[in-house]
């Protein structure tokens, strides 16, 4: 029996290496597998994207797979937000494809966002400006989750991070 607190070297590669299986929820046929390494893992940083405004990072390439962090709708040059809901969308998504495109991939790769919204009610304002984006960009829609939460930082109006494949 080991001591308490005495992780034995197995315990501790588990978490050095971890596959990870992700199913795009647009097409089942391709699944995509990445092994990840913590000395794998390259954090993504551009200035093109704003600055993370806490403990993270605005995204992670693990090889196969890039992950952005929620980008919230702020202008990395001018470090302004926008009122409406259809410029904070577009906004939120050029940051996104700024981390993206960091890693060498383009919008076309992303196949999964999390759009988070403080008003479910402006949904369709911002429905029709997230499809021209994808649309102006030559790119399939990628799946989606969009939930309303009660605040955003900033007191932004949207917030959206994405999953992009490196194929």
């Amino acid at each position: 029996m080991r001591a308490p607190g005495n992780a034995g070297s197995t315990s501790l590669n588990r978490f050095r290496k971890r596959s990870i299986i992700y199913r795009s929820g647009i097409n089942m046929k391709h699944t995509v597998k990445a092994t990840l390494n913590t000395e794998e893992k390259r954090t993504i940083k551009t200035e093109r994207a704003p600055e993370a405004i806490g403990a993270y990072i605005q995204g992670v390439d693990l090889g196969s797979l890039i992950i952005t962090s929620g980008q919230l709708p702020i202008d990395a040059k001018t470090n302004t937000i926008a009122d409406d809901i259809a410029a904070q969308t577009r906004q939120s998504l050029e940051n996104v494809a700024a981390v993206v495109e960091k890693a060498g991939l383009s919008v076309a790769d992303i196949v999964k966002t999390t759009v988070f919204v403080k008003d479910l009610n402006e949904f369709v304002t911002m429905n029709t400006a997230y499809r021209l984006f994808f649309e102006e960009h030559q790119a399939p829609f990628p799946a989606r989750s969009c939930v309303e939460v009660a605040r955003l930082p900033k007191d932004v109006k949207i917030e959206i991070e994405a999953i992009a494949v490196r194929r």
